[in-house]
């Protein structure tokens, strides 16, 4: 069959099948790459090859190269590229001979410290009817010519590798495939064991990083009409982690598209820098996207990208909703046992001091002594203010639902610890549940939230105090930090919505330098 489609191999046979034996020997794809550039060079007695290879836009974005060794490669100024003569079977991948590559209207010459060469021979690399690279030969033995048998001898070759690559393609394949189950599996099984959401999110983006060799992997949620990251693993230092804001704004249309579609997206390149929007489409736990930032080439894998991170998503997504329905079963137990301890301290404690009350109300009237009767007064006394502070602890136990403003605010700063590194302390004083008015109560968490992205992204701190006081008339919400400080003067941004939610409710807003280093926020408005 062979001879039939390429005549004139003759007893170039031999030299044919050791090659395709060579190329043969694994299912590593790179390992198969080299061993047929080595295999080339060895069928038509070539001192030099390389194999250029495509991307998805038909443009060179690697080289396998064989004859050179690492001290020439270090010495020579550049390393090949698509332009010049490489770049003709590129445009045109049919076979190129030449008897001299520098004569050719496309050459370009060498550069500075480039081994001379001379005879040249290229041939395409088609893997699954499609062009997969270019391998170029030079420098044939003893300054000879390559021959129309080694053309001949190179495209059967070329044509047996395809078929050798896309036998290794689909073993990486599945070896890629089956390191992403295995890593949603490792994932699902931690899950199993976090009832709170923000560790549930942070070991997803963790998982995610680990397998696909990425930079950073965030997940981004939907604040109040922003976006905001809520969780984040980085391997490495990233530059664009500097500037979230920058990366946000230009991943927001993506972002929005990807939850509207509920499908995986390639975000435009930022600063040399690639990357993936992936929906979770979570039943329990809507709201949420994994951001994946790669540095510059794609670990993840090119096309079958999407496919691997869709799949890890979709499993991420099975495990967040078992992990908020668990949360949940936890949440409905922890009400009924309040049930029940409410139940407990209303049928039996207060009943029991209620009936001490009254013995000792009954003993005052065969009391004498006006001391002892004062006594009793005092301890009947004591007795109504604990049968009234256990009245409101009982209230409390069963009104408790999690939505009191306190709790709001505790919550939003659990919220911040996965992109902190750490826990801010809150202090509340005051009746902030009750003191404040809902308007009062929605500007409060929206400055918050503001004054909690600043410590996040520019303080460099690692401590955080957040203390809300509520008087009779104003409410108070003073941030401070150990961090940097500010150095010059301050661009507020963001801040400038949080000045104007003050000034126009007749407050005041105040951000500094805390001593002895760090920044202090100060924001306060009339409590109604």
């Amino acid at each position: 069959m062979v001879e039939g489609a390429h005549g004139g191999i003759g007893a170039g046979a031999s030299r044919l099948l050791d090659a395709v034996q060579l190329i043969s020997a694994g299912l590593d794809l790179r390992g198969s790459l080299h061993r047929l550039v080595e295999a080339s060079c060895a069928l038509t007695d070539a001192r030099y090859g390389v194999i250029g290879l495509l991307d998805a836009d038909g443009v060179v974005n690697d080289f396998v190269i064989h004859g050179v060794d690492a001290e020439t490669a270090g010495r020579i100024a550049s390393l090949p590229t698509c332009e010049g003569v490489l770049g003709v079977l590129v445009e045109d991948p049919k076979p190129l001979r030449l008897v001299d590559v520098g004569d050719h209207a496309r050459s370009m010459g060498f550069p500075p410290n480039h081994p001379p060469m001379s005879s040249f021979l290229g041939v395409p690399v088609l893997v699954d009817d499609k062009v997969y690279g270019n391998l170029y030969l030079t420098e044939k033995a003893g300054g000879a010519q390559f021959t129309a048998e080694d053309e001949s001898l190179l495209q059967v070759l070329a044509e047996i590798a395809g078929s050798v690559i896309a036998n290794a393609r689909t073993h990486q394949a599945s070896e890629r495939r089956q390191r992403w189950l295995e890593a949603g599996v490792a994932m699902s099984e931690e899950l199993q064991n976090t009832a709170e959401l923000p560790d549930a999110l942070q070991a997803v983006a963790r998982h995610l990083r680990q397998v696909s060799g990425s930079a950073t992997v965030a997940v981004v949620a939907d604040l109040e009409g922003t976006h905001g990251v809520v969780a984040l693993d980085d391997g490495s230092v990233h530059p664009l982690l500097a500037d979230l804001d920058k990366v946000l704004e230009v991943a927001t249309p993506v972002l929005i598209e990807a939850e509207a579609n509920g499908r995986t997206l390639a975000l435009p390149r930022i600063e040399n820098t690639d990357g993936f929007v992936v929906p979770l489409n979570s039943k329990l736990v809507p709201g949420h996207v994994l951001l994946v930032l790669t540095d510059g080439v794609d670990p993840v894998a090119g096309e079958l990208a999407p496919v691997l991170l869709t799949a890890f998503a979709d499993q991420a997504a099975l495990a967040l909703d078992r992990t908020a329905a668990l949360a949940e079963r936890q949440e409905l137990l922890l009400i009924a046992d309040r049930d029940r301890i409410a139940r407990d301290l209303h049928d039996s404690v207060i009943q029991r001091l209620f009936a001490t009350a009254l013995q000792l109300q009954g003993l005052r009237r065969i009391v004498v002594l006006d001391e002892v009767r004062s006594r009793l007064d005092d301890a009947v006394a004591e007795l109504n203010t604990t049968i009234r502070d256990i009245r409101s602890t009982i209230f409390e136990l069963r009104h408790d639902d999690g939505s009191s403003l306190k709790s709001d605010v505790r919550a939003l700063a659990k919220e911040y610890v996965p992109v902190l590194g750490f826990t801010p302390f809150v202090r509340i004083r005051g009746p902030l549940d009750s003191g404040v008015s809902s308007e009062v109560a929605d500007h409060l968490m929206a400055t918050l939230r503001e004054a909690l992205s600043n410590v996040a992204r520019h303080a460099e701190a690692d401590a955080c105090i957040v203390e809300v006081e509520v008087g009779q008339e104003r409410l108070l919400l003073r941030i401070s930090d150990n961090g940097r400080g500010i150095d010059g003067q301050i661009s507020e941004s963001g801040l400038r919505n949080v000045r104007r939610r003050a000034v126009e409710h007749g407050g005041t807003f105040r951000i500094g330098s805390e001593e002895p280093h760090g920044t202090l926020l100060e924001w306060q408005i009339p409590v109604r």
